[in-house]
């Protein structure tokens, strides 16, 4: 009886735990853009541009409206598995997965039902092609995936691209490690105290400030919830168009 009771609890906390494991997964869509060589994929919603200059490279996705927030995403990483045991699972390439950062959106197209794949209430990325590749096979156009937010992994420190008019500045900040994205930010020109940011539009954030002629220092919390300080990166005689990297990075 005792052994009894002992494998049925031991059953109990293997299903918990299983259970538990599972729960980081979602379930979703993708399809792909941009061409063999990724190239199509560059810029995007999220204002990167250049996506190699901006730390991402060509793994790389863009998310339907439910997951890209208004650009809160921008700069997250997900892990993508084709889930085999849904309609058209048969074309998913077995045992594959593949980590992409969010660079862009994907917006609805109300000209099909519920403004199809990533209309309202889908979770779906629309994957650069190299990258989708690596999951699915080329012929079946979307594949029906599970996903998970996970930890980015980058090289080098985070960077700031400047653009802007004399009396407004916007910054599209890049590279972050770990959560991927941003959730505060502020500037401080050598004249001034630290101005608190606002988010424009995708990953560029805002001060609506004249700080041409100034050195600028950046601090910065990711949605993670680290604070990093980011002092004098950008020297007096920058012009807008400019992007200025560091050799700092969030751990957390």
């Amino acid at each position: 009886m005792e052994t009894t009771k002992s494998l049925v609890l031991l059953c109990t906390v293997l299903a918990a735990c299983l259970a538990l494991a599972a729960a980081g997964w979602s379930p979703g869509t993708a399809t792909f853009y941009g061409g063999d060589d990724g190239s199509g994929t560059m810029g995007g919603a999220c204002g990167y541009d250049n996506l190699y200059n901006a730390g991402y490279g060509v793994n790389n996705a863009a998310l339907s409206t439910t997951l890209f927030n208004d650009g809160a995403s921008c700069g997250q990483c997900y892990k993508i598995t084709c889930d085999r045991s849904r309609p058209g699972g048969q074309y998913c390439k077995p045992g594959n997965s593949i980590t992409v950062t969010a660079t862009n959106l994907c917006p609805p197209n109300y000209a099909l039902p519920n403004g199809g794949w990533c209309g309202p209430g889908r979770p779906h990325f629309d994957m650069a092609q190299p990258a989708w590749e690596h999951i699915g096979v080329y012929q079946a156009g979307i594949v029906p995936v599970v996903y998970q937010q996970v930890k980015c992994s980058r090289s080098g420190g985070v960077r700031f691209s400047i653009a802007g008019s004399n009396y407004f500045l916007l910054v599209n900040i890049q590279n972050l490690a770990c959560s991927g994205s941003v959730a505060a930010a502020w500037v401080k020109g050598d004249k001034t105290g630290w101005i608190q940011m606002s988010r424009n539009w995708g990953a560029y954030w805002q001060a609506l400030s004249g700080l041409v002629g100034q050195s600028l220092s950046f601090a910065v919390t990711s949605t993670g919830g680290q604070y990093i300080q980011f002092l004098n990166v950008v020297p007096s005689w920058w012009q807008f168009g400019m992007a200025f990297s560091t050799n700092k990075n969030f751990v957390r």
